[in-house]
């Protein structure tokens, strides 16, 4: 439920505009692994290219 993840997450961190909240890979795509790069893209806004590290 989108609406019950944004509010969570606004409860634990300030969210500005344009801040974009990743929700994990989708069923069938393996599992996200250090040195991998995400990349998003939206309609109208641009790509963003996000690199994995170790926490």
């Amino acid at each position: 439920n989108v609406e019950k993840l944004i509010e969570y997450t606004s409860e634990r961190y300030t969210l500005y505009p344009g801040d974009i909240i990743m929700t994990g890979t989708p069923d069938g795509v393996g599992p996200v692994e250090p040195g991998d790069v995400m990349t998003c893209e939206l309609e109208g806004i641009g790509i963003m290219d996000v690199k994995v590290q170790a926490a």
